[in-house]
């Protein structure tokens, strides 16, 4: 079996072109062609795992990805949030999710709330805004 660790980015260009045709032409299981497939691949993803790692995604982005995937629209999540302008504010970053829009889309769209509760960032002048505004508010 022709295979080595994958060091360098040169390695790492070779596993990919030897795993591609693999891709066209799946080996059966339990043949030597599968098992050096199996073998480069994780070899290829430790490799991309060390050197190319994958930021996760936002909530707001996770949740924009699904809905791009599923083939759903902003008023699809304005009808889970009760309100297209809410719905609007959270996918611009404009005002954070909140525990109870976190649920509706969890029990609606079955999205893990693991991934649903993360914090993340909105726009600085907008959550600087918020800050201030909430200070200032009536008590």
């Amino acid at each position: 079996m022709d295979i080595r660790p994958i060091r360098t980015e040169k390695d790492y260009r070779w596993a990919l072109a030897e795993v591609e045709p693999y891709f066209d032409h799946v080996p059966d299981e339990g043949t030597p062609e599968a098992d050096r497939f199996d073998v480069l691949t994780e070899l290829i993803s430790a490799y991309e795992a060390k050197n190319h790692p994958i930021e996760p995604l936002s909530p707001v982005e996770f949740i924009a990805t699904y809905m791009e995937e599923a083939g759903l629209r902003q008023a699809d999540f304005a009808a889970i949030l009760g309100s297209e302008s809410r719905a609007s504010e959270f996918l611009n970053l404009k005002r954070p999710l909140t525990l109870s829009a976190i649920q509706r889309i969890h029990r609606e769209w079955q999205l893990p709330a693991s991934v649903l509760i993360q914090p993340y960032h909105l726009e600085d002048h907008v959550a600087l805004d918020q800050t201030v505004a909430d200070q200032s508010a009536p008590t």
